[in-house]
């Protein structure tokens, strides 16, 4: 018996092997079919995806053997490594000087006929093998064969290669959700923190006006105590708004049943001096399955920014609803001075407003509706409304939840 050499990229091949994470994990059903299906091309009773790590040949999958590994020395795979550019075919074992006495042709599984693919990476370098074996020799190994054989060791590479993407993936993606959840922890302890400053702020301007009311009016004080007291309500308000999208935005979704028409009606209501809102549904007359609460906080924010801005005598809300068989599709409609196109997507941005400071205004809630549409496996846009009529056009969808 001859032992495999080393290959002279020993240490790189090694290093590469071992950033795939791949070496004594469980069976994947990926790698399972690909040994089914190259026994079966091949018309083999065994086939293996080989991998060679310093002492051993480690099998990710192993088609018709029961064992999970053999030593290096002994591993056919370890010979093909060397050659990474071409098939190691071995058409009957007992007549090669390299495997003759190999306690894997003597013995159990018995290999006389073996064929392996070089498992090629990018960096240039050959983890292991995709083999076939037999008990019994074989001189009619097809080039069809060996092109299907290289075919498909070419897809457990583009396997692992996939594998390895998706474990960097989940760890960028967890990375993303400590440093996420320490930013909402941070903003929404500061939110709170900033609240006794400005409650004290409150109580001194109060007190001058009531124990100094004689003096302020001959001065010009009360425009600026009206000042202070327009900008402590203005961070009020976005400290009250910073709280509720941390507090909103990271609630677990509970999903339950309940009439469309129905809800909008009980949110509208929610609101005062409503005499003057005209509420317009179309085919909203529906139950669905879904996150009740965020519901409710779309429609509420939608809602709440007819109320503040529109100017009309009349305020006039469409909302409609359409549906197929993934999603549920709402527009919302009002009669107020609408947004220019140009700033479709900058209002989504948290904090951006298109107007000054104005304690109806924040900045949060359209990004609060669309995190929370796009957390219930949606999307929203703005758009025009029909014959050039003046006001806001939201088209939003959510996705139907199978329960």
């Amino acid at each position: 018996m001859v032992k495999p050499e080393i290959p002279i990229n020993e240490q790189k091949r090694l290093s590469v092997l071992n950033s795939f994470n791949i070496l004594d994990t469980l069976e994947e059903k990926e790698y399972d079919a690909i040994t089914r299906i190259a026994a079966d091309l091949c018309n083999t009773p065994m086939a293996l995806v080989s991998l060679i790590d310093e002492d051993r040949q480690w099998f990710k999958s192993h088609y018709g053997i029961e064992s999970s590994e053999t030593p290096r020395d002994l591993a056919f795979c370890a010979h093909a490594i060397n050659n990474p550019n071409s098939l190691l075919i071995v058409n009957d074992a007992n007549k090669d000087q390299r495997f003759f006495d190999n306690p894997l042709v003597t013995g159990g599984p018995l290999v006389k006929f073996y064929a392996g693919a070089p498992l090629n990476t990018k960096e240039g370098v050959s983890l292991g093998t995709l083999c076939v074996i037999d008990t019994k020799p074989r001189h009619n190994f097809t080039k069809q064969q060996q092109a299907s054989l290289r075919d498909l060791a070419d897809q457990v590479i583009a396997q692992l290669e996939l594998r390895k993407q998706n474990i960097q993936q989940k760890l960028v993606n967890e990375e993303l959700r400590i440093k996420n959840d320490q930013l909402k922890h941070l903003s929404y302890r500061l939110a709170h923190d900033m609240k006794t400053p400005l409650l004290g702020i409150n109580s001194i301007v109060g007190f001058i006006k009531e124990d100094y009311s004689d003096f302020l009016k001959e001065t010009e004080i009360p425009n600026f105590l009206y000042i202070i007291d327009n900008r402590i309500e203005y961070m009020e308000a976005l400290i009250n708004g910073i709280i509720n999208y941390n507090s909103i935005t990271n609630e677990e979704i509970i999903v339950e049943k309940f009439n469309v028409s129905n809800m909008l009606k009980q949110v509208l209501n929610q609101n005062i001096n409503i005499n003057n809102v005209n509420l317009h549904l179309t085919n909203c007359d529906i139950d669905i399955n879904q996150s009740l609460s965020s519901f409710n906080q779309i429609f509420r924010d939608l809602i709440s920014n007819s109320l503040n801005f529109v100017n009309s005598p009349n305020i006039d809300i469409h909302i409609s609803l359409s549906e197929d068989y993934d999603y549920y599709f709402f527009t919302y409609e009002d009669n107020g001075p609408g947004i220019p196109e140009k700033y479709w997507q900058k209002v989504f941005g948290l904090f951006e407003k298109l107007h000054t400071i104005d304690v109806k205004n924040t900045g949060i809630g359209l990004t609060t509706i669309k995190t929370l549409v796009e957390k219930l496996g949606g999307k929203i846009t703005l758009g025009k409304r029909n014959n050039n009529k003046e006001g806001v056009f939201f088209r939003f969808s959510l996705a139907k939840i199978k329960v």
